[in-house]
């Protein structure tokens, strides 16, 4: 016998009850007084291209295929200390080089972008060469105010310094302004505040960055107090052994270091990533 459904009885509406009018909204006082959102930045992709640097939505190359490989490493020593409970230090990469001219902003901002591609993460590159500030200029973006200010200004919010660009995932913090004191305010206890806010409500988020060179000025050894990881910038047949050995001691207690052969010629494995895609260099 088929089965017996009981009847459905529809629902008595209530009466219609007025509705009381609504509250005005109280924005909080700390709110409102923050600074706008900065408008998005349009990178420049002909100056990254003319700059040999990877170009957004552009054809895979050797160098977009090599910087994939140093990003993957990269990312998993970034969970590895995350599972460790290293905490937000743990998503903070410092990009240095022993000396000038070894390519560590050349590198810092190809890893920026390479990062910027993943589906599980953001990148905020930090132009942290006080002294000679080039992130900017490398990417076509006029000048603003950066972390030497919030680090100088408690009243200054980081957050509304960082600049979001046109190329998805991928934010700029300019350095701000120029101080011979640079490092004592890195060492300042202002410091832990403004690199955590950069992270807060962020768990993707990757802070890269690009440091004035070790043995040129001393903010990089200071920084490398506040980051997870520290990626050595060595140039193929120019930065000397010596010069590395008295580098890498200015960052020892930073707890992952690794280092990345930049400038290099020849490949003893042969390795030709860009031919695979029929692209070149």
């Amino acid at each position: 016998p088929a089965p017996v459904v009981p009847p459905v009885v529809p629902p008595v509406a209530p009466p219609p009850v007025a509705a009381a009018p609504l509250a005005p909204q109280v924005v909080p006082a700390a709110v409102a007084a923050r600074a706008p959102v900065l408008p998005v930045a349009e990178v420049d992709r002909d100056l990254l291209r003319e700059s040999a640097f990877i170009v957004p939505d552009g054809p895979v190359t050797s160098i977009s295929e090599e910087f994939r490989i140093v990003k993957r490493r990269l990312l998993a020593s970034v969970q590895a200390e995350i599972n460790a409970g290293l905490g937000v230090a743990a998503q903070r990469i410092l990009i240095c080089s022993a000396n000038p001219g070894d390519g560590k902003t050349y590198s810092a901002i190809n890893l920026a972008l390479s990062i910027a591609t993943e589906k599980d993460h953001d990148v905020v590159l930090v132009d942290a060469d006080f002294a000679k500030p080039s992130i900017l200029s490398s990417l076509g973006i006029a000048g603003q105010s950066g972390l030497m200010d919030a680090l100088a200004d408690p009243s200054v919010e980081v957050q509304d310094l960082i600049i979001p660009t046109d190329i998805p995932g991928l934010s700029v913090l300019p350095a701000g302004r120029q101080t011979n004191t640079d490092s004592e305010y890195l060492a300042s206890a202002r410091t832990q505040e403004v690199l955590a806010s950069l992270t807060a409500g962020h768990p993707g988020r990757i802070v890269i960055f690009d440091s004035p060179p070790l043995l040129a000025a001393s903010p990089a050894a200071t920084l490398a107090q506040h980051v997870g990881h520290a990626l050595m910038v060595v140039r193929a047949d120019v930065t000397s052994e010596r010069a590395l050995r008295d580098a890498l001691s200015l960052i020892a207690g930073c707890n992952q270091i690794q280092l990345l052969l930049n400038g290099v010629k020849f490949s003893p494995s042969g390795r030709s990533f860009g031919s695979y895609y029929g692209y070149g260099e």
